[in-house]
This record gives structure tokens, C-alpha cells and sequence, in this order.
């Protein structure tokens, strides 16, 4: 049974790699998703926080080796992140700001450091070492996920009207 699990955990990184990387891009269009830019980012975002929620589960759990999937999967879908913010993607569905554009290698530094910060977890959990998995916890969702965030995307309307100005 505990083979069956392991393997199930090898297999999953190998075939989104793979999926990923033959879908991205290919010339100027996009071959992945719906088509729905708007959607298809929201549901991105959906996906990298149901794996934060299991990392966070899994560290309290003590599982730290278990952790090393979800952060895997976070490093391979943040690489995905610029591709789905094209110029003249803003409409009135989405939380995106402007500041994307106008500050696009900025907004692209923070994808690859969430790429880097979610390998470094993964790595740290590979080989159990659960110092370094919990200091890489302890700053992810500030560094590797609020820097974006809370430069590049508007808040949920109830949080605007409750949260304090920043």
C-alpha cells in the first residue's frame, strides 16, 4: 500500500511537468486552458491555495516529506503565471491591477520567486529537513505570495471594506 502512495507522489510531479511544458506556449498562442484567460488565472490561483492549505496541513501534521508534492506543484504552476496575464487582459471580472503592466518585470520577478521559494520548500521537504522547511514556511506567504499580491491584485470587495488601508 505504502508503494502504490509513493509512487502515486513520484508520478504526479513527472506528468504535470510534462503537461506543462508541452501546453505552454507555442509561438504567440496559447494552447492551454479555457480560453478564459480570467477564469483560467482565478482557477490557478484556486489550485496554488488548496496545495498551500494541504503544505500547511501536512507540516502540522508533521509530515514533511508529504509536503515536497504541493510545493512542486506551486513551482510548476507559478512558471505558468505571466503567460496568463497578456497585455489588455483587464476586464471587470478580474481583481488584476493596472500595476501589472506598467511594472511587468517586476510582476514577472515575483512569479519566478514564487517558482524559487516553492522549490526551496520542496527541496527541504525531499530530504525531511524540517528546520529549513519551517523557516521557508514561516516567510512563504509574505514573500512568496503577498509580494504579488499585494502589489499586483485588488482585494476581495468584503476585504476592502473591512481591512485597513494599506
Amino acid at each position: 500500500m505504502r508503494g502504490a502512495a509513493a509512487l502515486r507522489r513520484s508520478i504526479l510531479p513527472a506528468v504535470l511537468a510534462a503537461v506543462m511544458t508541452g501546453g505552454c506556449v507555442i509561438g504567440s498562442q496559447r494552447v492551454i486552458g479555457t480560453g478564459d484567460l480570467i477564469f483560467d488565472r482565478q482557477r490557478l490561483g484556486r489550485v496554488q491555495a488548496k496545495q498551500l492549505g494541504e503544505i500547511r496541513a501536512k507540516f502540522k501534521a508533521g509530515n514533511i516529506q508529504g509536503v515536497a508534492v504541493n510545493a512542486e506543484v506551486i513551482a510548476i504552476t507559478a512558471m505558468q503565471i505571466p503567460s496568463l496575464f497578456p497585455e489588455g487582459s483587464l476586464t471587470a471580472k478580474s481583481r488584476a491591477k493596472p500595476e501589472i503592466w506598467q511594472r511587468w518585470s517586476e510582476f514577472e520577478a515575483g512569479a519566478k520567486n514564487l517558482t524559487i521559494w516553492s522549490e526551496r520548500l520542496r527541496d527541504a521537504a525531499r530530504v525531511s529537513d524540517e528546520r529549513i522547511v519551517a523557516d521557508v514556511m514561516k516567510d512563504f506567504d509574505r514573500v512568496a505570495c503577498g509580494s504579488c499580491h499585494d502589489a499586483f491584485r485588488k482585494p476581495l470587495p468584503s476585504q476592502a471594506a473591512d481591512s485597513p488601508p494599506r
